[in-house]
């Protein structure tokens, strides 16, 4: 297996003077879409009880009351809870989401953790044979990006701890950033240059 290490000379001109708030406009998209959303508080109608008048309207001295499921109350509704209905969907188009993973990789090139094989390809299946493929690299954590990922492959991969492999259409600025480090096939990263 050989192993390339991208400099930054190796770079389409494409990849340089990127303003990086590409990448955190396209991080902070990414993030509020995959928020889940499921912030809900119950109102004075939703909240179970409260059908009687706790007190007669006058003659107690006290605050006229209608129900004890008032946001006054303990145990009562709250006034402007969250709803459950939300929109957290920040838009980025096209050409800012592909800015952004142009920049991701550059900055790893810039850090050479970006590491460059002919072939990812795990035939027995075995997780320690994907281990000792990962640890040639000497990295902390590594996002894998193979052309096709095959069953066996996929199994020897899948538990690896602080590895994560991925096909090219999964390959996003987010996890390029996340990650320490990127390991990907030849002829990905050929694809992505060429695109670029």
């Amino acid at each position: 297996m050989s192993k390339v290490v991208i400099k930054t000379s190796d770079l389409p001109e494409s990849f340089s003077d990127i303003n990086p708030h590409n990448l955190y406009l396209y991080c902070k998209s990414y993030l509020s879409g995959i928020r889940a959303n499921t912030a809900k508080a119950k109102t004075r109608s939703e909240v179970r009880g409260g059908g009687k008048k706790p007190w007669a309207q006058k003659g107690g001295g006290r605050a006229r009351a209608g129900s004890v499921r008032s946001p006054i109350f303990v145990g009562g509704g709250v006034a402007f809870g969250p709803k459950n209905n939300r929109n957290y969907t920040q838009k980025v188009n096209k050409k800012q989401k592909k800015l952004a993973l142009n920049f991701a990789l550059a900055e790893l090139v810039a850090d050479e953790k970006l590491f460059i094989v002919d072939n990812i390809v795990i035939e027995s299946g075995k997780t320690k044979d994907a281990k000792a493929f990962i640890d040639t690299f000497q990295q902390r954590d590594v996002l894998v990006v193979k052309e096709l990922i095959d069953d066996l492959t996929l199994r020897a991969f899948e538990n690896l701890k602080n590895v994560y492999i991925i096909e090219p259409n999964e390959l996003n600025a987010y996890l390029a950033a996340a990650y320490h480090s990127v390991v990907m096939e030849k002829a990905v990263w050929e694809k992505l240059t060429k695109e670029s």
